[in-house]
């Protein structure tokens, strides 16, 4: 495995018009790589807050012609902001862990089609999750874009505002994503709950707390950039993902050079090419950087 550095990265002088550097950013957009990144832990720390640095890195690739996808556990509303913010007005993006895939068009009246759903009923693994963890908070992103929660529960990632439903009513919806959260176990019960459940039928994955996201079956971020890829003729070598969460594992391994943020989980470590710096330490700008020299 790789660690970056700092000779990775490029300064702001780099962006000159008389930069003699420049015949090697149109090299790279010759060969117009597919660079798939994560948002929160990545693009953004969690705070939700993108770093000078990052913007102008990732809004520099953009503009070199590289295909720049988001691929986020957020939602469709709750992504866009973080497309608008590096620039990216024709392309793709990949929301709700793979549940849903975005076409970008600037001459589009909302800016964006959605272009595929992968829905399921969530109904057998919340009635196992419920009895299992029955303090837990759940919502649900139903084929409409609405979310449906218990307990009133928001979060940021759902773009929305949550509607509050009973839980026969969830039962009985169809899903894109599925979000449960447990304020009352620690993540290690919450883990081995889930690995008592089993979950069949559905694609999970934990983050960092006590907080579970479930997809149709064999849906990831990887199977929903995978199809893009067919779709944009890249080629397998011509593919990055730079990402820090579990939901990230399946893309990491699926990209030619995967990066995993500096904090992310060992395992996510373990499923990287290279680790670049924290998020805090602008990580991804120094990978998006080494793909303009």
């Amino acid at each position: 495995m790789t660690t970056l550095t700092e000779t990775s990265v490029a300064g702001n002088d780099d962006r000159r018009e008389n930069n003699p550097n420049n015949h090697n950013n149109r090299n790279a957009t010759a060969r117009k790589l597919m660079v798939a990144l994560d948002v929160d832990g990545t693009l953004v720390d969690h705070d939700g807050h993108m770093s000078v640095p990052v913007r102008e890195a990732a809004q520099d690739v953009v503009a070199a012609g590289h295909h720049v996808t988001i691929a986020t556990g957020r939602s469709l509303n709750a992504t866009l902001p973080i497309i608008e913010h590096i620039g990216i007005e024709n392309g793709y993006a990949v929301c709700s862990n793979g549940g849903v895939t975005l076409r970008l068009d600037s001459s589009l009246s909302d800016g964006y089609e959605i272009v595929h759903k992968a829905t399921f009923d969530p109904g057998p693994a919340l009635r196992a999750l419920r009895k299992r963890l029955p303090s837990a908070k759940y919502a649900l992103e139903d084929e409409d874009g609405n979310f449906l929660s218990t307990e009133r529960f928001q979060d940021a990632s759902f773009g929305v505002e949550a509607i509050g439903v009973d839980f026969q009513t969830m039962l009985e919806a169809t899903a894109v994503r599925v979000v449960v959260f447990s304020s009352e176990n620690t993540p290690e019960e919450f883990n081995t709950a889930i690995r008592h459940i089993g979950l069949a039928g559905v694609t999970y994955s934990v983050g960092w707390t006590a907080w579970l996201d479930i997809a149709a079956a064999g849906v990831t971020k990887a199977s929903a950039l995978e199809h893009l890829r067919g779709r944009l003729s890249v080629e397998a070598h011509h593919t990055v993902a730079v990402g820090d969460g579990r939901n990230d594992i399946e893309m990491l391994t699926w990209a030619a050079r995967g990066v995993a943020m500096g904090q992310a989980p060992e395992e996510v470590i373990a499923a990287a090419n290279e680790v670049t710096h924290s998020v805090y330490d602008d990580g991804a700008a120094h990978v998006l950087r080494s793909l303009l020299l």
